[in-house]
């Protein structure tokens, strides 16, 4: 009887040691598997988690009035931008001012002028840019050729009859610091579908 005894409480006790230790390797796991998406969370939210709305129909048709598209901040921290890619900004970099969503159509180093509605940089008509946006009615001061400096970058909207950009002497050439990050998801509005952002040549 008192052998008996012992076998069960040694088999219980076995039993019970075998069962703690599985249960603090499932807690763990869990625990590490929460604080991994905690953590991916975070990074996403900061680097993609900025909204903003489309102001106007100055990038139609494109993207709408109101429409609301995804920001990634971390793009131009490690790269400039490109010709082609459509950044959020704000003008002169004032807080108080709504975000600016605009077309990038020349980079730092090269030479802007509006010329009978076309585009001219570096003195040469881009054709391209003819063939897919209207002859512009207002050139502003883009009038004259416009020497783009270390950091700054000359934005148009598509729209460009109905789009304040870097032709209006208030916003000029866009400064780096002035720029927020690049445009990559617009969320569905309307009749326009949800989709990511490409850059035109």
């Amino acid at each position: 009887m008192f052998r008996r005894r012992r076998r069960n409480s040694l088999y219980i006790y076995h039993k019970k040691k075998t069962f703690s230790g599985a249960l603090i390797r499932e807690i763990f796991s869990w625990i590490g598997v929460t604080a991994f998406a905690v953590f991916c969370a975070v990074v996403f939210m900061t680097i993609f988690g900025l909204q903003v709305g489309t102001i106007g129909d100055s990038m139609e048709p494109m993207l709408y009035n109101g429409q609301k598209v995804l920001v990634n901040k971390l793009a131009y921290m490690i790269l400039s931008p490109k010709k082609g890619d459509v950044i959020v900004f704000l003008p002169n970099g004032n807080t108080n001012s709504h975000y600016y969503v605009k077309r990038v159509v020349a980079v730092p180093g090269e030479k802007v002028q509006i010329i009978d509605g076309s585009l001219y940089i570096n003195g040469s008509l881009q054709e391209d840019d003819d063939s897919l946006y209207d002859k512009m009615e207002d050139e502003g001061i883009a009038s004259n050729e416009i020497v783009l400096g270390k950091g700054e970058f000359f934005v148009l909207g598509d729209n460009r009859n109905s789009s304040e950009d870097s032709r209006s002497a208030n916003i000029g050439p866009v400064k780096t610091n002035m720029i927020v990050g690049k445009a990559w998801f617009k969320i569905r509005s309307g009749d326009n579908k949800s989709g990511f952002i490409f850059r035109k040549k």
